[in-house]
């Protein structure tokens, strides 16, 4: 895996705090609704990549009880073990989202917060576009039980 330099932390990054969860400070504003648990796996993750994507659900958007995988947010994730840097590629649901530097901040303290993840690189990607049908199964549940009702 080829890793880049990372992008730019999001504006008035030396302000945030390590391990400050966005999404879980904006829902408390909106109502304190919870993420859900992870789904449960059957054993330990086999490599880095399934890893990083078992941290991944616990990122939550910051607007409603999914998390960023279920969302489908998640468009791919690729690990150099040796190094222990991750790349995640991120899509969002609108270019104009106001959480976009938010969102990316979470994905990054999450990785980093697991062990083997030295570095986490977050590619913003618009292609193909986020559409309701990235939503998995699962989140359609959640969000179903959250009372939002989803047009197909």
């Amino acid at each position: 895996m080829q890793l880049g330099r990372a992008p730019a932390q999001p504006a008035g990054a030396g302000s945030l705090e390590a391990g400050m969860n966005f999404a879980a400070v904006l829902a408390e504003t909106r109502g304190g609704r919870t993420l859900p648990p992870p789904p449960e796996w059957d054993g330990p993750p086999a490599d880095l990549v399934e890893r990083a994507w078992r941290a991944l659900y616990e990122v939550s958007d910051p607007e409603f009880p999914i998390s960023l995988v279920d969302l489908g947010l998640i468009c791919g994730v690729a690990a150099d073990e040796r190094s222990g840097e991750v790349r995640v590629d991120l899509t969002f649901t609108a270019t104009a989202c106001p959480c976009t530097d938010f969102i990316q901040w979470d994905v990054r303290e999450r990785l980093l917060r697991e062990p083997g993840i030295e570095r986490v690189q977050v590619e913003v990607v618009w292609d193909p576009p986020w559409t309701t049908a990235r939503i998995s199964e699962r989140g359609r549940r959640i969000l179903e039980d959250a009372g939002i009702a989803l047009v197909t």
